[in-house]
């Protein structure tokens, strides 16, 4: 491969003004859009040597044909331009929006003669006012049946309201009361518009106000002994309540603000969007996107941004993100033209702010993990994925039983490995194995070790395999959920696995090829995921597969990497506590009770090994002198006492 592209522009060609530029390939398609503040100067990455750039980077340059670029006169102006090229183009190397569903919104349509509340999942009413999104359609439905009790504004389709204003008779919602609109016949245009402005301000803030203002009429009207109007507006005043009961106060009464919780891996990424309005928040919207090109999280954020807000009806004043982008300034100028009055896009640092995004970004991580989850969940998708992987990697069959093998370790020590099971896109996590690694000299040599304990099961008979590992102690049996009769799953290992996948790029997998060779079955498949660049290496080869983003195939190999990965580190936490217990042991008047209260007051090993002999005696049953003698065995073992 050429390590220089043959439409690479000349030196100096390229301006150094702010602008966008789009990659081609050989037929016109536009590949990806992007905007700069110096062209120069980030087109020049494109241009680096290829062996140096991103592996999906570098997939995008030699797909395409050609680059062109659009100087702008300000950063704000490239940002409009690349959200206009990226909805017209849909560039299959930008990131990929989609929502998890079409979300519904409560719409008043101001441009009517008397505005109608509405629900709706059209964003593209003219002059209509906009509240949400929702998660359901009975919610938002729910929020109107309260919000008309108090603000009783026109609820009837557009042709009952013409059919009532033409023939002089109540439309039939304004008949059974649930309708407030003039077809009703109970109030004029001029204050049925009245009635809308205060709905759409108590929307809007949440404004306590008309809590404040319907009380003192309600205790006005009591004392005049006008029972009946005190009633009415008792019952305007719940409904109010009732509303606002529906969420709670998360930020200042006065606080308006869109926030961002975000997670993300190589791959994918989930976004919870909380619409926040009067402190509360009004509404959720849940994206999940497709990552093709590597981008930093700030990065991450101002293409959510230019999303979230490229046709958004309702800017607010604050937009609370989990970092920064670099164009923050250009950004919230952009939106500021939107808004027509000024926007701050801030960091949730402290306070309620903070909580309440890591709240969202909990929310995000569970998203992901579904999303994910859902691509190897159904049978379709896990039959794909499998005939996917067979091709990729070329193979004779689909694997049908993977094995995926992890390494942890505590800075050299305390090595672990973990081996996991998937047969037909599944965990069995009643076959999932862990091993104690002795003597090692490093990741590669783990790799081999533990590759080689795995394949010497092979050709040995189930039963006898099983009693071996009992009486040697090579195998731990762990796991998240209980094994299925430990002496019945054991002979389990025995069986001869399709694929073979290990964490790690070339290296890794030349261990593991080494271990198949050395144990007679270089018959099984073997591959690698690099990390963070998402990599599938084979044996021998000098550059990786590239699976494409949707690929099945590709979310079923980051998911065994994953759980591998989790399964070899809750091993080695419970190895770490267990070593600690024991060391724990040996000292005089500590018994079982009192470690468990250490472990559980100090919560982790590291927090109890840098806890002071002053911060021990704080633990129930613990006085100075045991609190000195626990302090100085840990200083005097920290080898042993970290795992």
């Amino acid at each position: 491969m050429a390590d220089v592209l043959p439409y690479k522009p000349r030196v100096g060609e390229i301006p150094t003004d702010p602008g966008v530029y789009r990659f081609r390939d050989a037929n016109g398609r536009v590949l990806y859009v992007g905007k700069a503040k110096n062209l120069r100067q980030r087109l020049s990455n494109y241009f680096a040597p290829l062996h140096t750039l991103h592996e999906r980077t570098r997939r995008m340059v030699t797909t395409a044909a050609s680059v062109e670029w659009t100087v702008v006169a300000t950063d704000v102006d490239s940002l409009q331009l690349e959200y206009m090229w990226i909805k017209e183009y849909d560039p299959p190397f930008n990131v990929r929006y989609r929502d998890d569903k079409s979300y519904p919104f409560m719409a008043i349509t101001l441009a009517d003669e008397a505005p109608r509340v509405m629900v709706t999942r059209n964003r593209k009413i003219p002059g209509a006012r906009y509240f949400g999104p929702y998660p359901k359609v009975w919610a938002v439905h729910e929020t109107i049946d309260l919000m008309v009790k108090a603000f009783p504004i026109r609820t009837c389709s557009d042709a009952s309201y013409k059919r009532a204003m033409q023939t002089g008779r109540p439309c039939f919602p304004g008949q059974i009361g649930k309708c407030g609109g003039p077809c009703s016949m109970t109030v004029t245009i001029a204050e049925h518009r009245a009635m809308v402005d205060d709905f759409i301000a108590f929307m809007a803030g949440g404004d306590e106000r008309f809590t404040r203002d319907l009380t003192k009429r309600m205790l006005a009207a009591s004392a005049a002994m006008d029972y009946e109007a005190a009633a009415k507006y008792r019952d305007k005043l719940g409904a109010i309540e009732a509303v606002l009961g529906k969420s709670a106060l998360v930020l200042p009464a006065d606080e308006d603000a869109d926030l961002f919780g975000i997670a993300e891996d190589e791959l994918s990424a989930a976004v919870q969007h909380f619409v926040i309005r009067g402190g509360r928040v009004r509404g959720v919207r849940a994206l999940t996107l497709d990552k093709e090109l590597d981008i930093s999280g700030p990065e991450l954020v101002d293409q959510v941004l230019q999303q979230a807000y490229g046709d958004a009806p309702d800017v607010p004043r604050r937009v609370l993100v989990p970092s920064l982008p670099e164009d923050a300034r250009e950004l919230e100028q952009w939106l500021r033209e939107r808004r027509g009055r000024k926007v701050e896009i801030a960091v949730a640092q402290r306070g309620q702010r903070a909580e309440l995004m890591r709240t969202a970004t909990l929310n995000a991580q569970q998203a992901l993990l579904r999303h994910k989850m859902r691509r190897t969940s159904d049978y379709v998708s896990r039959t794909q994925a499998l005939t996917d992987l067979q091709e990729a990697i070329g193979m004779d069959e689909a694997p049908l039983r993977i094995e995926c093998f992890d390494i942890s370790h505590l800075g050299g020590t305390n090595v672990v490995a973990s081996m996991v099971v998937f047969e037909d896109g599944l965990p069995r996590k009643d076959q999932y194995r862990s091993f104690n690694i002795g003597e090692t000299t490093d990741d590669t040599d783990s790799m081999y070790q533990v590759l080689r304990r795995r394949l010497s099961h092979l050709d040995t008979d189930p039963l006898r395999a099983a009693t071996n590992d009992f009486e040697a102690g090579t195998v731990d049996v762990t796991g998240d959920e209980p094994v299925e009769g430990t002496r019945r799953s054991k002979p389990r290992f025995a069986y001869r696995p399709q694929l073979l996948i290990v964490d790690g790029g070339q290296p890794q997998v030349q261990a593991a090829a080494r271990a198949l060779r050395d144990s007679g079955h270089p018959e099984i498949a073997l591959c690698g995921i690099a990390k963070r660049l998402e990599e599938i290496w084979v044996p021998d080869d000098d550059y990786p597969v590239i699976l494409p983003r949707t690929s099945e195939a590709l979310y079923l190999v980051q998911r065994l990497r994953d759980e591998a990965h989790r399964f070899a580190i809750t091993h080695q936490r419970k190895r770490r506590r267990r070593d600690i217990a024991t060391v724990l042991s040996e000292i005089p008047g500590l018994g079982e009770a009192r470690i468990k209260a250490l472990l559980k007051h100090f919560g982790s090993v590291a927090a109890l090994r840098a806890a002071t002999p002053e911060q021990i005696t704080e633990v129930n049953g613990i006085g100075p002198v045991l609190a000195a003698t626990i302090h100085g065995r840990l200083v005097a073992q920290p080898v042993t006492a970290s795992g």
